[in-house]
């Protein structure tokens, strides 16, 4: 039988019990409401496309790419500087996160936006444009009397050992990259630049991107299951990014401040590398896969010890390892900002070229390679030519397409993409 005390006792441990759920509810709750409102407001978030530079070179890296390469078809430079304008006018527009019209035709039918993003946010939307080298000289031919203008550093991608280049997927006169937090939103972009440019440019070749992080500070990983990125130089550290992105003087006026990319999707044989045992992918890339670590190192940020052996004085990082041939010390200091996404297009036929040469229906996905530098011929080209030869994943991996692209500096108030490029 309770006494009176326990009835007490037990009526004020229900209170405090319920007091406490209600509490803990209530913080549960606040947790909530402050990691949706965060959601909301990087989801929120606008990158003016005004600025010294172009956005989506060294803005963190969005969720998702909507990458587009366009043949030039106008004939006139007048035509090309015009295009320029719409695309600053339209890019204005969308970075901003206002819809380029109501989705309602006008009385000739035609609707002045597609209305798939009406009602969504800017989502960090930025967009980078490229031209390529064709743009200036096409078989010889000045096509639009820019020839003279074209920088020095804009050469012509050499054909690398292991390449498989798809000409329908190599190349192009311009170029756009739309990163945004919403991949509708990026395709949305991509798809109005293509609108404006209708009678003057056509899209020769596009590729969607994705990539996920553990916090917003992670360094992504790639199909692979690696971090891809480690070795960027800093973000933050102006004289760097000076040193190893940003064009100076030499570009000309029209590339002061801009930046060269090169783009590059590469298939991975997933089947193949999934079959692999983690200790020899490790060696492979010269990382541990987990922490992303270089072998021998504790931290990922860690500067791998390229003169580090082991017990039998055989090298900790294998001479043919990704790391040891991308790193800079082995490059002289050459230096790119890497800024790739992985890209999913479903399955296709392979004839593998390694053993055991099987044949069949394999997953289509791999990298869509991106970096920027102030100068290709010091920067990607120096690096690539040795791992295309050496490096040990390339059993692995192929390249099936891309191009190098001029990125001009960024855009001032009142004026167009380009514009120095076209003045006298």
């Amino acid at each position: 039988m309770k006494t009176p005390d326990d009835q007490v006792l037990a009526t004020r441990r229900r209170f405090l019990l319920s007091a406490a759920g209600v509490a803990g509810a209530a913080g549960v709750a606040a947790a909530s409401s402050a990691a949706e409102s965060a959601k909301a407001a990087v989801h929120e978030a606008i990158v003016p496309f005004h600025g010294v530079h172009q956005g989506g070179i060294i803005t963190p890296a969005q969720s998702h790419t909507y990458f587009a390469a366009f043949d030039v078809t106008a004939q006139s430079r007048a035509d090309l500087a015009g295009l320029m304008r719409a695309w600053t006018d339209t890019a204005v527009k969308l970075a901003s996160g206002v819809s380029l019209g109501e989705a309602v035709p006008d009385p000739a039918g035609v609707a002045p936006d597609s209305g798939e993003t009406l009602g969504l946010p800017a989502h960090r939307l930025t967009l980078t444009f490229g031209l390529g080298p064709s743009l200036f000289t096409q078989d010889g031919v000045d096509r639009f009397g820019l020839a003279a203008r074209r920088p020095a550093a804009l050469v012509d991608l050499p054909k690398f050992v292991g390449d498989q280049l798809v000409a329908a997927r190599t190349g192009g006169d311009l170029c756009v990259q739309a990163c945004a937090d919403d991949p509708q939103v990026a395709f949305h972009a991509v798809r109005q630049l293509a609108r404006v440019a209708d009678g003057i440019a056509k899209i020769r070749w596009v590729q969607s991107g994705f990539l996920s992080k553990s916090d917003p500070g992670a360094t992504p990983r790639n199909l692979m299951g690696f971090k891809d990125g480690t070795m960027n130089p800093p973000l933050n550290d102006a004289a760097t990014l000076d040193r190893h992105v940003w064009v100076g003087d030499e570009g000309g006026a029209w590339m002061r401040g801009g930046s060269y990319m090169v783009a590059r999707p590469i298939r991975i044989a997933l089947e193949h590398w999934d079959r692999m045992k983690v200790a020899f992918q490790e060696q492979t890339v010269g990382r541990s896969k987990v922490s992303g670590a270089p072998i021998g190192g504790k931290g990922e940020f860690d500067a791998p010890d390229l003169n580090a052996n082991d017990a039998d004085g055989n090298p900790l990082i294998a001479e043919n390892a990704h790391v040891r041939l991308a790193a800079p010390a082995a490059n002289d200091g050459a230096q790119i900002l890497r800024r790739s996404y992985s890209y999913d297009n479903g399955v296709s036929f392979v004839a593998e070229r390694w053993p055991p040469w099987r044949q069949g229906m394999e997953l289509d996905a791999g990298l869509l390679f991106v970096c920027f530098q102030r100068d290709p011929r010091a920067g990607f080209i120096k690096i690539f030519d040795r791992m295309s030869k050496f490096d040990m994943m390339n059993q692995f991996v192929t390249p099936i397409g891309g191009g190098l692209f001029a990125c001009p500096g960024g855009v001032a108030k009142g004026r167009y993409l380009a514009q120095a490029l076209f003045e006298a």
